[in-house]
């Protein structure tokens, strides 16, 4: 038998940071002696003896008294384990399957992932509290859903990675990934003209009408025009963004000359364009047709069925995986990658009555 040899609590314990820092969970500089004593229920002479020991393994570098040892990170460790903090949109996205199987592809990887306590809309999508949040917030990445281009522009100068889920991200050089729906917009547009449709409202959210539409909202525009229906504000209406904003939008729409077609952008907008036309007895498509811009699980249980905009979102968690794997080993890849979205007809949609 191999002989058995007694550890002391120094070598114990100078084997347990040894592990730690090879598997990535300690990077930079070391953490206190006093932080570690108590972490750990040891002493700080023991912590002291240990830490002293890794300096000699040459794993951590001594930066003076007073001073934390830096670690050393050896050639053989794993990628270190990252903070990951996903800033949603909405506090309620954190029940969506691509996000809820995102956060167990990063722990099974050992990562921490996390949602950031405060969403998007919670900050009001409001810049400069956003950049307060985030620099106030312990992170090692970021993944950002569905910001606005000013949010993102920030997010892509910061010493801590960020990645783009959705959002104004065409233009800001900053790693990403969502949906391709140009195409599928345009066929949604065709389809409705050739239905017999001239008066066509895409409803959307402020952050994607304002400075200047997005490109889901300019491409909407072009197709309108490629079918010979004239364009205006009519089309991309203004509305203060909350609920009671939206319901007086959709009235005022309907009060004088009403839509034949709507296309609600996301599935919150999607569901209150329903229940307003459900409490004023406006029927679909009998009366209006609609769309979404999204897919969602129930659609496969509604009758008539609902037309919408499909795209998987397999790829997306893949990339984003990649990503963070990337950044915890020391890159930051700053690529987008896009998935192709189809428009899909549906029950909701039928010839226009003018």
């Amino acid at each position: 038998m191999k002989p058995f040899r007694f550890l002391s609590a120094v070598e114990q314990l100078a084997g347990h940071l040894r592990e730690e820092i090879r598997r990535g969970a300690l990077s930079g500089e070391m953490p206190g002696v006093n932080q570690i004593a108590v972490k750990l229920g040891c002493s700080a002479r023991t912590v002291h003896a240990a830490v002293k020991q890794l300096e000699r393994e040459s794993l951590l570098q001594g930066q003076g008294a007073g001073r934390r040892s830096r670690i050393v990170t050896p050639d053989d460790a794993a990628p270190r384990a990252l903070r990951v903090k996903i800033l949603l949109y909405e506090g309620r996205d954190e029940r969506l399957d691509y996000l809820v199987e995102l956060r167990h592809r990063l722990q099974e990887a050992g990562h921490t992932a996390g949602y950031a306590s405060k969403s998007l809309q919670d900050l009001g999508m409001d810049t400069t509290k956003v950049q307060g949040f985030v620099t106030d917030t312990e992170a090692d990445a970021w993944i950002v859903v569905a910001a606005s281009r000013e949010i993102l522009d920030w997010l892509a100068t910061q010493p801590v990675p960020a990645f783009a889920l959705f959002g104004r991200q065409t233009q800001v050089a900053i790693a990403g990934t969502g949906p391709q729906k140009s195409q599928a917009v345009a066929v949604a547009v065709e389809r409705l003209a050739g239905l017999g449709h001239t008066r066509i409202v895409c409803l959307t959210r402020e952050e994607r009408r304002k400075p200047d539409p997005g490109l889901f909202e300019r491409v909407f525009l072009d197709a309108l025009e490629k079918q010979g229906i004239p364009v205006g504000p009519y089309n991309l209406p203004d509305w203060e963004d909350n609920p009671n904003g939206f319901s007086n939008c959709l009235a005022s729409l309907f009060r004088i000359t009403p839509p034949t077609a709507l296309i609600a952008s996301g599935i919150d907008l999607f569901t209150a364009t329903q229940q307003f036309l459900l409490q004023e007895g406006i029927r679909v498509p009998n009366d209006v047709s609609i769309l979404c811009s999204d897919p969602h699980p129930s659609f496969a249980w509604s009758s008539p069925t609902i037309a919408h905009i499909d795209f998987h979102s397999g790829i997306w968690v893949r990339h984003i995986l990649r990503w963070v794997n990337g950044v915890a080993s020391g890159k930051n890849d700053r690529r987008k990658i896009f998935t192709q979205a189809r428009f899909v007809d549906g029950g909701t949609i039928g010839p226009a009555r003018n």
